[in-house]
């Protein structure tokens, strides 16, 4: 990814320009496949958010168009995406809206806006990096857990029962409740359009395959009159071009104080997936990219989305992964797509036969592909620790809420990361005839004790060299493992053999030394040097090396106690007539 700063805000048509003459049909071709693929999956992103049919293609214009000038990204599409339409259903159903209503497409508008200026925010004060905190354990379990709930949510519309609302405990309690009513010619819709789906990917990936159920259910609905058996269909849908302007609310600080957590939680998820996808694919490509440039780029597609009557778009991999098996290498492909969906637009009067079994079906899919039952396994199987994280996270989407599951699955990959720092893996510096120095795991301590396992070591093994230690701390140095580090190197000292010489600390994984720890180096320094024992460094890098010195811990230490490798240790306590100097 590129670090070049640019001049302007926001240069125009990166991920367009230049534009090569043989790449331009198929670009064009990838936007139509793009399309044709995307927008039953749109139609059916309006059911998981909450808002009027129409507004999914709404998705397909400016926000693709908007994106497609300002973004940086050669490959990213844009678009409704699952995880963002489950959050804005979750925050505006404890409003008391009805679904699809003008003040519900309002409000998730105005969350749309919100989103926008949280990225604007983060262009300005250059904080892209925030992505990285969203970490792929706490995406895998976050996304397991919406596709969950959001293929648990369509199987009342599959079955042909009244949906409830809810929660997804209200909405399971309601189908084994009523599942003696299911509508068998619903349930037929639900298959059929499965089957057609999951067939055709089969096949090929590039077959539209929710295009052609789509199709064919709504001919089918149309030729054997399935709402007179109890089918219910979507009814008219309104057509023609979105009507732009500003969200029908009435502003104050009250409304966004109340929208604000969740479109955080949108800011979070479409930074870190956005972030994601394209630098995957510009990596795939040899590319580079302005990341920040990107979040100007999406900031202005969620502008496009609010005025122009429909809901948050994110950075999309299902779509982008589309473009790019269809032979698309720019943005061209995208302002195809746009174009096919304006087409759309005008064409809206079949939708009024589409089974909502079928559109339910559409949106199981969906949600059974986001749940990545191999990733948790490899999860599972690679950091036990990791994946309770990601399982937590994904209940905590299904049975609590999506936004709360965001910020606990941070708070927990956090503290996950402060646990393994606060107990690094630590290691003594060893002889190995065939390999020179390698580092050897101090034994795990007893719970309470911060020392070396005591009777795990021999003395004679301590020292590398006689009455030279060299010790390995695997973490920058702060406030929660600096106890740690002193039990370690005074419990080392006080069993190492009589007459030790050199105390050294390598220093290489060690990125940063706070406060504390600077205090306790000092107070290191003073019962080494009590006892007779010089303490001396290896690998410090001149940032930690400046930080040392704000803190006077330099001072204190010989201006020859630091040493740019192990060699040099070895061969500079030889020469001070201890050691053998022999090879690292």
């Amino acid at each position: 990814m590129s670090t070049t700063e640019p001049n302007r805000i926001s240069p125009l048509f990166q991920g367009l320009l230049p534009l090569k003459r043989e790449q331009v049909l198929p670009d064009i071709l990838a936007g139509v496949t793009l399309a044709s693929l995307a927008l039953p999956e749109v139609l059916g992103y309006t059911k998981i958010a909450g808002t009027p049919v129409i507004t999914g293609i709404y998705t397909m214009l400016l926000p693709m168009l908007l994106y497609s000038i300002f973004g940086a990204s050669r490959h990213l599409v844009v678009g409704a995406d699952s995880a963002t339409a489950a959050i804005l259903a979750a925050s505006l159903a404890g409003m008391s809206l009805a679904p699809e209503s003008a003040e519900w497409v309002a409000r998730a508008q105005v969350l749309a806006l919100l989103a926008a200026g949280l990225l604007l925010v983060a262009r300005v004060l250059r904080l892209g990096f925030l992505a990285d905190f969203l970490s792929r354990t706490v995406l895998t379990g976050f996304l397991t857990g919406v596709g969950i709930q959001v293929a648990l949510g369509q199987l009342a519309n599959m079955l042909g029962l009244p949906g409830t609302h809810g929660g997804t405990v209200a909405k399971i309690m309601n189908i084994a409740a009523r599942a003696g009513k299911t509508n068998l010619p619903s349930l037929g819709v639900a298959a059929a359009t499965l089957a057609v789906i999951i067939g055709s990917h089969k096949l090929s990936k590039k077959i539209p395959g929710a295009l052609i159920a789509v199709a064919g259910a709504i001919l089918a609905a149309w030729f054997f009159h399935l709402d007179r058996s109890g089918v219910k269909l979507l009814g008219a849908v309104p057509g023609g071009l979105p009507r732009l302007g500003l969200p029908g609310v009435s502003w104050s600080w009250a409304l966004v104080q109340s929208l604000l957590p969740a479109a955080a939680a949108m800011f979070v998820v479409i930074l870190a997936q956005s972030a994601a996808t394209s630098r995957a694919f510009a990596a795939n490509e040899n590319e580079r990219f302005d990341e920040n440039t990107d979040i100007v780029g999406l900031a202005f597609a969620n502008i496009g989305a609010a005025l122009s009557g429909t809901f948050v778009v994110n950075g999309s991999p299902t779509k982008t992964q589309m473009v790019q098996s269809a032979g698309g290498r720019s943005q061209l492909a995208q302002l195809a797509a746009s174009a096919v969906a304006l087409l759309a637009l005008f064409l809206t009067r079949p939708l009024e036969f589409l089974p909502e079994a079928a559109l339910a079906a559409i949106i199981f899919r969906i949600g059974f592909d986001l749940v990545d039952f191999r990733g948790m396994r490899r999860i599972f199987a690679a950091r036990r620790s990791e994946f309770w994280i990601a399982l937590i996270t994904a209940l905590t989407v299904v049975f609590v809420g999506v936004e709360q599951s965001i910020v606990l699955a941070t708070v927990l990959s956090l503290l996950d990361h402060t646990r393994q720092g606060y107990r690094p893996h630590n290691a003594l510096m060893v002889r190995d005839e065939a390999r020179g120095l390698r580092p050897q795991p101090i034994g795990a301590p007893p719970r309470g004790n911060v020392g070396p396992h005591p009777g795990a070591m021999h003395p004679s093994s301590l020292e590398v060299e006689p009455g030279l230690i060299i010790y390995r701390f695997s973490h920058s140095v702060y406030y929660a493992n600096t106890e740690l580090l002193f039990g370690q190197v005074t419990a080392l000292v006080t069993a190492a053999p009589p007459l030790l010489k050199w105390f050294c600390i390598d220093a290489a994984a060690v990125d940063d030394v706070d406060f504390t720890g600077a205090e306790t180096l000092r107070s290191l320094h003073g019962i080494l040097k009590s006892a007779g024992v010089k303490l001396v460094f290896a690998h410090v890098s001149n940032e930690v090396r400046d930080t040392l010195e704000k803190y006077a811990i330099t001072g204190l230490i010989e201006k020859d106690a630091f040493f740019d490798s192990l060699r040099a240790v070895l061969h500079a306590y030889a020469r001070s007539g201890n050691g053998s100097g022999g090879k690292a």
